[in-house]
């Protein structure tokens, strides 16, 4: 009888491979690949944001308190705003919906049309896409200082934050969605941080990021396990990235997730495979 039962014993090297190891789930481990430069620091290697189609801009106009400009650049802070500023576009903030993005934002901001301009009420439209948000506040800055007294007026351009999206499955439920960051710069890691971070079920070897860009979307996969995805301009999340979350093949036969639920799975192959045994040996 023992004799039979020894095979059962094959199983347990296949429960044991199963299980999530350190390596699987630790965030930044040591890589010889790792760009350092002569005084031992990992050089920044961020992206610069590029407009594009369809995005939409906060536009704000700060003149002293009496000044016009306010009156002349939008119809809705004529009567004047808080410090003396004009908002041609959406004012960050509250006013979000369930379907994502800010209402406010989105009814008031500057919209990139079809042809890549803005249209920017007493200057008219001006070329965006594709051009950072620096040049394009240059540029209105110019415009503004030849309708009004030089340095009397400060163009301010910005988006509504750095807005990105996270999509998992469905034991990440409490991690997917759109969220906004009210940063200069941001790494995934802040990103996953502020969100709570990842639990074990992610792979964090394949995480998936589409970037927006004005020649159109890239495709890219990252690895968090390697300390030299800091060398990468995708350790940087922009505006509008979408990151997909790969589940461990592991977790999905049931193995993998803790060790107690990887055990529970052991023991009911196990049992399920000898009472099979025993029903075909009594028939």
């Amino acid at each position: 009888m023992m004799k039979k039962f020894k095979y059962l014993f094959l199983l347990f090297p296949f429960i044991i491979t199963s299980c999530i190891t350190k390596k699987d789930v630790r965030y930044m481990q040591p890589s010889e690949s790792l760009v350092i430069n002569e005084e031992g620091l990992i050089p920044y290697n961020i992206p610069t944001y590029r407009i594009t189609k369809n995005d939409i801009l906060n536009l704000n106009i700060v003149t002293t308190p009496k000044g016009d400009a306010a009156q002349f650049y939008s119809s809705l802070n004529s009567s004047g705003g808080v410090g003396g500023s004009s908002n041609s576009g959406g004012v960050g903030g509250a006013g979000g919906s369930s379907g994502g993005g800010n209402v406010n934002f989105y009814f008031n901001g500057l919209k990139v049309d079809s042809k890549g301009d803005i249209n920017v009420f007493g200057i008219g439209y001006i070329k965006a896409e594709g051009r950072t948000l620096e040049d394009v506040t240059l540029e209105l800055q110019e415009k503004v200082n030849e309708n009004f007294q030089e340095g009397k007026a400060e163009v301010r351009l910005n988006t509504d934050g750095i807005t990105y999206y996270i999509l998992g499955d469905v034991e990440t439920t409490g991690l997917s969605g759109e969220k906004v960051a009210h940063k200069n710069t941001l790494t995934i890691t802040e990103a996953l941080a502020i969100n709570g971070g990842l639990n074990r079920t992610v792979d964090r070897t394949n995480i998936v990021i589409h970037r927006k860009l004005p020649e159109g979307i890239k495709v890219a996969k990252i690895d968090l396990t390697r300390e030299d995805i800091m060398n990468s301009p995708y350790y940087y999340v922009q505006n509008g990235d979408e990151i997909y979350l790969s589940t461990r093949g592991k977790s999905l036969n049931g193995f993998g997730k803790d060790p107690i639920q990887t055990l529970t799975t052991g023991v009911s192959v196990i049992t399920t495979a000898l009472s099979i045994y025993l029903l075909l040996k009594n028939l």
